[in-house]
């Protein structure tokens, strides 16, 4: 396992163009089976889940073309289904939370799909039951092999259908549009998510000939259509890249300014770093977070402690919860940080508490972070990275931090930030990796 070796304390300065959008690059990557004709997809960003997506549809017949190091091509014409009940397709889907994304779109032009039960971030249970009934309501039959964790499923006359979903969970919307796009008739998803991501996969799909219809909103339907053709698709800016180099420039005391930061689409994500006494200067699609010795959060009018939860989109998005609340440890003032969806997510704050930090993990749920105001420093130790946003935050910590940190386990970071060691060092930072 790799490791990162930093000295803290330093201020950065200078320019960070975001990532395309990791959330939103695996959905995207998983639609281009639904079609026959070529599909270009620009801003892909180089990281570990995404780059193994990419080379599983390859294994599975796809054709991938590179154009640039964040452009590829795809032409699925020539998919071996036979490879997907190969132990290669199991071992490399398990290790992969994102192959899960190719079930639907399998199910929908093929007609059936096998699946491994995918891998992912240690954050608690995650569970597929929101897929698995989406799929069973538009007529897939599942048969489980518990043995080897593998799910076969048949789906050769899928109908649409009403599905209310049990939860607005985003993937499980995103692969229930995926296997209703060429089913017979209209799908309703009632409770469906509706994050920017999944407006993207929707207006893709719509250019590939689709007809989807209340994306945007959390009623969707889906009239199913006959063939679906090519197109080219551009990601968004990931939004929880923008918000951890915020939270980064308000813990060393940086100027950082985020260009193309996708505005229009970050919703809440700006209003949650404000409430915590971080100046944003926005111009046009750039963030600027200037300098500040010092942010005071926020409290409720009414006086009490400043809450901070995360919840199904347009509200906070639970994959910044980690950065909140490490961003939280220099401000003035106290909050609360409820991360409601992952029972896991907060463990990590014990490598933060080690460091200095004033924080009470109240339950798996919720911490209460008592800010330092910058009268006590953090200090350097050795800590491991549980999950991509956790160790994300421990190295935003690490940088603030007096002294050298090393941070074990940073391939769960790559998993979802690329080239960050090389990112943070062009801004000022003494970062080196370790393999």
């Amino acid at each position: 396992m790799g490791s990162f070796k930093i000295q803290g304390g330093k201020r950065l300065k200078g320019e960070v163009i975001p990532q395309g959008a990791k959330n939103e690059a695996l959905q995207i990557i998983s639609a281009v089976l639904l079609t026959a004709e070529e599909v270009t997809i620009s801003n892909i960003p180089v990281i570990r889940d995404v780059m193994k997506l990419i080379e599983l549809l390859g294994d599975m017949g796809v054709q991938v073309t590179k154009v640039d190091n964040h452009t590829y091509r795809f032409k699925a014409e020539n998919v071996n289904l036979e490879y997907l009940n190969s132990d290669d397709f199991k071992k490399k889907g398990a290790g992969l939370r994102g192959s899960i994304m190719v079930l639907g779109p399998l199910l929908s032009r093929f007609g059936k799909g096998y699946i491994p039960k995918p891998g992912g971030d240690k954050i608690g249970r995650r569970r597929l039951d929101t897929h698995f009934i989406g799929f069973q309501k538009l007529g897939a039959q599942f048969e489980y092999d518990s043995e080897n964790s593998f799910y076969r499923v048949n789906a050769q006359n899928l109908q649409g259908a009403y599905i209310l979903l049990d939860e607005p969970s985003v993937t499980g919307t995103a692969n229930i549009i995926m296997a209703a796009a060429l089913a017979k008739g209209r799908t309703t998803i009632y409770n469906a998510a509706c994050e920017p991501y999944i407006q993207q996969l929707c207006r893709m799909l719509n250019s590939m000939g689709a007809n989807i219809t209340g994306h945007g909103s959390n009623l969707i339907h889906i009239d199913g259509v006959e063939v679906l053709g090519g197109c080219e698709h551009r990601l968004l800016p990931d939004m929880i890249e923008v918000g951890s180099f915020i939270g980064l420039a308000a813990m060393t005391r940086s100027d950082i300014t985020i260009k193309g930061a996708g505005v229009e689409h970050l919703g809440i994500i700006p209003e949650i770093f404000r409430r915590m006494g971080i100046k944003l200067e926005i111009v046009g699609d750039d963030i600027r977070v200037p300098e500040q010795e010092h942010y005071e959060i926020e409290n409720f009018i009414d006086g009490s402690i400043m809450t901070i939860s995360d919840g199904p989109w347009p509200l906070f998005t639970p994959d910044l919860i980690s950065i909140v609340l490490v961003t939280a440890i220099q401000a003035k003032g106290n909050v609360l940080i409820h991360q409601k969806m992952f029972e896991s997510r907060l463990f990590f704050v014990d490598n933060l508490i080690d460091m200095g930090a004033q924080i009470i993990l109240c339950d798996p749920h919720r911490a209460t972070v008592m800010g330092l105001d910058r009268k006590t420093r953090l200090r350097g130790i050795t800590m491991s990275s549980p999950d991509i946003r956790a160790g994300v935050a421990l190295l935003i910590a690490a940088l603030s931090a007096e002294g050298t940190s090393t941070i074990n386990n940073i391939e769960q970071i790559d998993r979802g930030y690329q080239f960050i060691d090389d990112r943070l060092r062009a801004l000022g930072a003494e970062i080196t990796r370790i393999a």
